[in-house]
């Protein structure tokens, strides 16, 4: 069985040790990184950060879950009944190409369609809606529910947040006693 990639949970703020770790003991490492400024009380700097924070890839065998447990600040393998969960090939290559691109990068909410969304940016900023996708192309599906209505926006998914469950139920409360 050749090696493959899986993807390593860590202990908060311990990415960058686990990675060093394991490199030493000849495992091979992605731990992709972007570029932040942060502002202390005496001074500003440009950091890197981790791109998942708590995650990193390695590529081995599934046999040596064992020796990477034992790294310190490793939690575990993610993990699908039991059995680690190979990253695809095609994902790990795609963040690759994004690392080594000049391109700005940074961690960005995991969104879904249908998630229950805000619209933060633009003309459209506060209104609220359910996120779809359509021929590769996302939209917020804003519905009047008093005519049975539904419209449906194009957004980058960049200008919008996720609502969490409690702030959708309370949205949707909020606009049927209105």
């Amino acid at each position: 069985m050749s090696p493959a990639w899986y993807a390593i949970y860590t202990k908060h703020q311990h990415e960058k040790s686990v990675a060093d770790h394991l490199t030493k003991r000849g495992f091979e490492i992605l731990l992709p990184v972007y570029r932040a400024a942060r502002q202390w009380k005496d001074r500003r700097k440009i950091v890197q950060l981790p791109l998942f924070p708590g995650y990193e890839f390695v590529r081995t065998q599934p046999d040596q879950k064992t020796e990477i447990l034992k790294t310190p600040g490793v939690f575990w393998l993610v993990e699908q009944s039991g059995r680690p969960c190979p990253v695809p090939e095609s994902d790990i290559d795609a963040i690759r190409k994004l690392m080594s691109s000049s391109l700005n990068v940074e961690p960005h909410p995991f969104l879904k369609a249908g998630d229950y969304v805000r619209i933060r940016v633009g003309p459209l900023a506060g209104v609220h809606g359910i996120l779809t996708r359509f021929k590769n192309r996302y939209r917020v599906v804003l519905s009047v529910d008093l005519l049975r209505k539904s419209v449906a926006v194009e957004v980058d998914l960049l200008e919008v947040e996720r609502l969490s469950t409690i702030a959708a139920g309370a949205v949707r409360a909020q606009a049927a006693t209105a």
